[in-house]
């Protein structure tokens, strides 16, 4: 009995398909990789990274400039040529002193420190004028004195008057025909420049508006014609007007060059008694009301 009923049951699982394992997963295929695009950038090499330097450099050349750049650079080039030529210019005019003696660089301090004590004293006569004016109990009296003093100054330097006081002669030989005009000219400025007040070169007086010129065999003052021996009377301070002329590369030296002779004398009493008309302006008129 036991045998019929447990043969149903090996029927039933014979009948029964076996268990089969569980399915691995199928692999899924590798993606392919992408092909490189065709043409000559995939041909061509990495480039090299540049450099801080090589950058600046190809930032500046070749030049890019504007016109309002190339102008600039045209206006810096000439201010920078100017200044070039003023230093140059000024060392020129320095190298004069760096060869002169000690002596003659003390005399041209000398010099320098006279004109302006010179002109420190015409401030203070002036400033004295303008409170002696101010001050005046007969003010209108006052301006009288100083309007004749003044006029009186005028007339000297403009030679209706005569002068005298202390001053310098100066004397220029010219046995060889060298001198000429321009040097006599800087002779006058010199002497100006040194505080000469009343100048007369033979015989004829020295003004403002007086030019030089050459003629044949000597030279003309104001149309004058005057021959050698030159002389100069020029009245003014005496220890300012002689190192004048004899300053290094000066009047005397150049006079000297052109082989003439100068001598420079002193005196407390130098007359200068050319006068000349007094003309009226031809154009000028006072602009004062």
């Amino acid at each position: 009995m036991s045998d019929q009923e447990e043969r149903p049951e090996n029927g039933l699982r014979k009948e029964l398909p076996a268990e089969s394992p569980p399915r691995a997963p199928e692999p899924q295929p590798a993606p392919e990789p992408e092909p490189a695009p065709a043409g000559p950038a995939s041909e061509q090499a990495p480039q090299p990274q540049l450099t801080g330097r090589q950058r600046l450099i190809d930032g500046l050349w070749p030049p890019r400039l504007t016109r309002a750049q190339l102008i600039v650079a045209l206006l810096l080039f000439g201010l920078g040529f100017g200044l070039a030529v003023q230093v140059a210019s000024n060392s020129d005019g320095d190298s004069a002193l760096r060869g002169a003696r000690q002596e003659d660089l003390v005399r041209i301090l000398d010099e320098l420190d006279d004109r302006t004590q010179r002109l420190e004293d015409e401030k203070q006569g002036l400033e004295k004028q303008r409170q002696e004016l101010q001050s005046s109990s007969d003010q209108a009296a006052e301006a009288r004195r100083q309007t004749a003093e003044k006029e009186r100054q005028l007339g000297i330097l403009a030679g209706t008057v005569g002068a005298t006081g202390p001053g310098i002669t100066m004397t220029v030989q010219d046995t060889k025909g060298a001198v000429e005009s321009d040097m006599l000219l800087d002779a006058i400025q010199e002497l100006r420049a040194a505080g000469a007040e009343a100048i007369q070169v033979n015989g004829v007086r020295v003004v403002a508006n007086t030019y030089f010129s050459d003629t044949d065999g000597g030279v003309a003052v104001d149309g004058n014609k005057i021959n050698a021996p030159y002389r100069f009377k020029v009245i003014g301070k005496p220890q300012d007007l002689e190192p004048a002329l004899n300053i290094p590369g000066g009047v005397v030296q150049s006079l000297e060059k052109e082989q003439a002779t100068v001598s420079v004398e002193r005196s407390d009493k130098i007359v200068v008694d050319a006068l000349r008309q007094a003309k009226l302006p031809d154009y000028a008129r006072s602009s004062s009301r």
